[in-house]
């Protein structure tokens, strides 16, 4: 769980006493279930807590006054803050052990035999949608943390060749050039090209091809050193068509379940932040670590987070991001299952991207299945 949680309370959050977490972690617990307010009367008849009805509510009141609790206008109880959530996820949330029909599900993605990266996420997004009952959602990344995997030049006349490109996403891309001015082309020419480019830009994105990488390219092109300028120019063109990134949505209709999104103006306002993808694509394309990432309200760049979260999981591929797959839903979400979930499809999705297939039992949820 420490992998996976963002480190941020080390520096906000003042010491609880024990009894003040357990105090916090049942009024979390309960308005995650029901999304009401809760008083201390519900915490001694369900919740067990060793203390008087007055002790509760005084250190309720103390963990309002920190900023951990809030109380709605219309209630005696309490809910929690942004705050409280926060130090709920990270040093509160209890590992969520999967049923074995949970289990199933996910590890049904590895019988799909997928290739496109494209399939494989929007099959998982649905899946998350599905065991979480948020909405969930697939990205492919940015062409900033996509690299090219191997280049092909093919040669087609004297003054013409194609550009093959394939890249780290499971993408190809083909550029016709045509050239002007300059000596023609041959066979034995493309392929020395496409031998130099596959030595020296291999791996790299297209931010990391830089002046010194070119200039040993040229001395390696020899004679027809003047084709690497070009050639890195069609390269540039071709990674910055992948620049935009792809955002794709499963279980929109999931989010009017929770009363958080019942009103027609914040339910407009969360359906245009997800049409216009910018602040989300730009959030999700610079994770912290490859673990889940949970992100809570205000620490959005979504202006329209407010009373929800966001929680999503990188795809690693050989050391790279290669895009994520996520979910968003109210505040309060259940946030032990929806790690528990991201970490299982994950683990399959990049066993589905690798040669070697495992099953959730060795690569996403480390523990055994619960019995339903």
């Amino acid at each position: 769980m420490e992998e996976r949680r963002e480190n941020r309370s080390e520096d906000r959050h003042e010491e609880l006493s024990e009894r003040k977490k357990l105090i916090l972690k049942a009024i979390v617990d309960a308005h995650i279930a029901d999304g009401e307010p809760v008083g201390s009367k519900y915490l001694m008849e369900t919740k067990q807590i060793p203390c008087s009805s007055a002790t509760i509510r005084n250190e309720m009141a103390e963990l309002e006054a920190l900023g951990y609790l809030e109380q709605p206008h219309t209630s005696a109880g309490r809910v929690p803050s942004e705050r409280g959530y926060r130090f709920y996820v990270d040093s509160l949330v209890e590992h969520y052990a999967m049923t074995a029909r949970e289990v199933f599900q996910i590890n049904e993605l590895l019988k799909e035999k997928m290739a496109e990266l494209d399939h494989i996420l929007l099959t998982a997004s649905k899946v998350a949608s599905n065991l979480t009952n948020y909405t969930a959602f697939a990205i492919k990344p940015r062409a900033s943390s996509i690299t090219v995997r191997r280049f092909d030049a093919v040669y087609l006349d004297d003054n013409t060749f194609i550009l093959v490109l394939v890249v780290s996403n499971g993408q190809v891309k083909t550029k016709t050039v045509r050239l002007s001015d300059m000596p023609p082309l041959s066979t034995a020419v493309t392929d020395l090209l496409a031998a130099v480019c596959n030595e020296h830009l291999h791996d790299l994105s297209a931010n990391e091809i830089t002046l010194p990488i070119m200039m040993e390219m040229e001395k390696a092109m020899g004679s027809r050193a003047e084709l690497i300028s070009v050639a890195v120019k069609v390269i540039y063109e071709a990674m910055s068509e992948l620049d935009q990134g792809e955002l794709k949505v499963s279980g929109m209709d999931r989010l009017l379940e929770y009363p958080e999104f019942n009103d027609p103006d914040r339910m407009k306002e969360v359906l245009g932040a997800i049409e216009q993808k910018d602040d989300i694509l730009r959030m999700v394309s610079d994770p912290n670590g490859d673990g889940v990432n949970v992100v809570i309200g205000s620490e959005s760049a979504v202006k329209v987070m407010d009373r929800s979260a966001l929680v999503y999981k990188p795809i690693v591929q050989n050391g790279k991001t290669v895009g994520a797959i996520g979910v968003l839903g109210p505040a309060r979400m259940d946030y032990a299952k929806v790690l528990a979930t991201l970490e299982g499809i994950s683990g399959n999705v990049e066993s589905l991207l690798s040669p070697e297939q495992k099953h959730i039992e060795e690569g996403g949820a480390k523990s055994a299945p619960r019995d339903e």
